[in-house]
């Protein structure tokens, strides 16, 4: 199915193939209805399920600044590949509608179909990596639903090195409260440090350096992350921090011995040798209060264990006590290790 908002669509007269065009049918009725918000439900990757009600205009809003910053313009294609009752399916349409794109419709999977030149999608890291020889396709692709790996963003850069394509790839920081991403990373062809919000949002943190956001348009609420970061400051005083780099969650911090490690900055380093998705997690432990391990996923290699040890750490305190190995990792449904169900499972 192929939608051209650029044109009135008469939803009436759509007839879906599969499931999931019935489902972006049954959200285009919610929109086009005379309700003034629409039904979104989170993943439930950082706690239970919930479902709440978004104003359309606020998801305007966010479509506007989204299409904004990548410079899309009516007529301009887009691919939607991602599961529609969450928020990250619903704002692809949304962005569609407000800037008057045609939208290709392809049923949700771990390999999207990528078929002909589009001008922008969004996919999830899982789905990037399965579709490394199409993405040369795609002009504007952004990344979310999960960290985009070490791993992920070599693969991307060496793929594209090659093609000769004028590709724009971004990894996006957001939360469904936020309406999908407030900002934007580039990882091709630059590799970016710093995140970049978009216009009408404000950023600062509080006295545990988490992240604070406020952007109006999208909530009326100062949403308090428990996301730790570092912003970027600039010379003159005057000027609005608009930038900042994600050092990890206030939540995975593991307090080892009276000193605190971010797990996320460990991850990073370790996943740049070694090819396989790992965790560093506190363990409980009597006389640290938490031991630091790192769990790998997959079969136990003994040799990762002497590549790790072998790594250049910031400081000792940043070399796992233990090294561990979990054949499958627990994950929520968009891809999101959870990190607490590892960590029970290897303490219970």
């Amino acid at each position: 199915m192929q939608l051209d908002f650029s044109k009135n669509i008469n939803i009436k007269s759509l007839f879906p193939e599969n499931e999931f065009e019935e489902k972006v049918i049954s959200f285009l009725q919610d929109w086009f209805s005379h309700s003034e918000t629409v039904s979104v439900q989170t993943s439930g990757s950082t706690g239970i399920p919930k479902v709440f009600e978004i104003e359309k205009k606020r998801m305007l809003n966010s479509a506007k600044m989204t299409c904004d910053f990548l410079g899309l313009k009516e007529g301009d294609t887009a691919l939607l590949c991602l599961p529609v009752q969450y928020i990250s399916g619903k704002m692809m349409l949304v962005r569609a509608i407000e800037r008057k794109l045609k939208v290709i419709i392809s049923e949700p999977s771990s390999t999207p179909e990528i078929s002909q030149n589009t001008d922008f999608c969004a996919m999830t890291p899982l789905q990037v990596q399965n579709s490394l020889n199409k993405i040369y396709l795609i002009k504007n692709l952004i990344i979310g639903g999960a960290t985009v790996s070490e791993k992920l963003k070599k693969e991307i850069s060496t793929t594209l090195q090659f093609s000769n394509s004028p590709t724009r790839i971004y990894e996006t920081y957001g939360m469904s409260e936020t309406l999908s991403h407030i900002a934007l990373k580039q990882i091709a062809p630059v590799q970016e440090e710093y995140f970049t919000v978009l216009n009408d949002v404000e950023i600062s943190v509080d006295e545990r350096n988490c992240l604070k956001i406020y952007a109006p348009k999208l909530n009326p609420e100062i949403l308090q992350t428990n996301d730790i970061v570092e912003l970027m400051h600039f010379d003159s005083a005057q000027c609005d921090e608009k930038q900042f780099k994600f050092l990890g969650r206030f939540d995975n911090v593991i307090n080892s011995g009276g000193v605190k490690i971010f797990a996320e900055e460990l991850e990073s380093l370790v996943k740049k040798h070694i090819d396989r998705d790992l965790v560093f997690l506190g363990k409980p432990d009597e006389t640290l209060g938490e031991k630091l391990i790192l769990v790998i996923e997959g079969k136990n290699e003994e040799h990762f264990k002497s590549e790790i040890l072998n790594l250049k750490f910031e400081n000792k305190f940043h070399i796992p006590k233990e090294v561990l190995f979990l054949e499958k990792f627990p994950r929520a449904e968009n891809g999101k290790v959870l990190r607490k169900e590892i960590l029970k499972f290897l303490t219970d």
